[in-house]
């Protein structure tokens, strides 16, 4: 055993007696764990509201043994999710990057450009200023990217020819990447996606893109991107994301 420290998002919360938690943290030192909050219940408990669900925290922990839930000792307020108000989007929004959060990465798995990814979208669901259709598909992509699950775009999977704006396009879902029109056959599944969207997503798939915060995505632009990355995250998971459901498109 031994006491670390971290600065981690909370992602999950589960009651575990009644006075206590099981908080599930997604940290930038050791990626995504749970340790028991003793007394997290209490309505003047040892940690304030620095466990609320999403918030931003500084903590103090006993790691445990692999398959063991640490002891959470400390928990320090760095920032609260504040979802613009009115906007079911940005609500949710914030929901989904805590579900994905837990569902798309593995245990103890540190990876700081997934953490600042998942810091950097609730800063824009929480500002009425941002889209909050591309700050959520900006997250979905960046996190599938660092999970090397993002489909390949630079070429059709079967012909092997660079993609052009000349050509339709199909997501090929099953072998991660794209069909071009002159490939697709039925026995080839896939839904079009345009050329545009293709350009786009090659742009916000890039190494430290921000584009979210650079232009306004159209609607037909946020559909045919957010559907190919839904297309990639269900296929892994083998269902949709439950929060999914609450997200208007």
């Amino acid at each position: 055993m031994s006491t670390e420290k971290a600065e981690a998002i909370v992602i999950r919360q589960a009651d575990f007696s009644e006075s206590s938690r099981v908080v599930t943290f997604f940290s930038k030192e050791f990626g995504k764990f749970s340790a028991l909050a003793k007394g997290a219940k209490r309505l003047k408990g040892p940690f304030d509201a620095a466990l609320d669900l999403l918030s931003t925290c500084r903590i103090v922990f006993i790691r445990k043994s692999s398959g063991t839930l640490s002891i959470l000792t400390q928990a320090s307020l760095e920032s609260r999710f504040s979802p613009v108000s009115g906007s079911l989007n940005s609500l949710y929004g914030g929901y989904y990057v805590a579900d994905l959060l837990c569902s798309l990465t593995e245990d103890e798995d540190a990876d700081p450009e997934i953490y600042d990814l998942a810091y950097a979208a609730l800063k824009e669901l929480s500002d009425p200023e941002a889209d909050s259709a591309a700050s959520i598909i900006q997250f979905e992509i960046g996190l599938l990217r660092r999970a090397g699950l993002f489909p390949n775009l630079s070429e059709c999977s079967v012909c092997g020819q660079s993609v052009t704006s000349e050509k339709k396009y199909a997501h090929w879902v099953s072998q991660g990447g794209l069909l071009c029109s002159d490939c697709r056959r039925q026995e080839y599944s896939g839904k079009s996606i345009s050329a545009g969207a293709v350009a786009i997503l090659k742009r916000m798939s890039g190494e430290g893109s921000q584009l979210s915060e650079r232009i306004r995505l159209t609607k037909d632009q946020s559909v045919e991107c957010h559907r190919l990355a839904v297309s990639v995250i269900t296929n892994v998971l083998g269902r949709k994301p439950g929060t999914l459901r609450y997200l208007n498109f």
